[in-house]
């Protein structure tokens, strides 16, 4: 089975899904770092979706700048959300994991066995 990490070293919920995966026998996976080499915007669309959340779930409030440019408002809408998460990737919640049963954003990171 292929999987797909979007992952960040320096968390240690990403770092614990990432070990999951690793030890998971016959998984094939694909390591992204998301902050050198973010997805696009039709990508984080794509797996948003396919999490079955919204960008607002998705969002990443602490430790980044998602307060500052009120994205945490009620009335903050998808489409801002994602189109500032396309410029600045610190604003994606981590990890999300794709593989060919869907798409998950681990946290926790035993959410990652639902799509293997």
């Amino acid at each position: 089975m292929k999987a797909t990490i979007w992952h960040n070293p320096k968390c240690g919920t990403s770092r614990k899904t990432m070990a999951i995966l690793e030890e998971t026998p016959g998984v094939d996976l694909t390591v992204i770092e998301y902050l050198k080499n973010p997805p696009t915007r039709a990508k984080l669309e794509q797996l948003f979706g396919d999490a079955g959340i919204t960008p607002q779930e998705g969002l990443r409030v602490r430790g980044s700048p998602a307060e500052e440019l009120g994205l945490t408002k009620d009335d903050a809408t998808a489409d801002q959300i994602l189109d500032a998460m396309a410029e600045d990737s610190s604003l994606i919640n981590r990890p999300l994991v794709e593989t060919d049963k869907g798409v998950r954003l681990c946290r926790p990171q035993e959410l990652v066995q639902e799509i293997l």
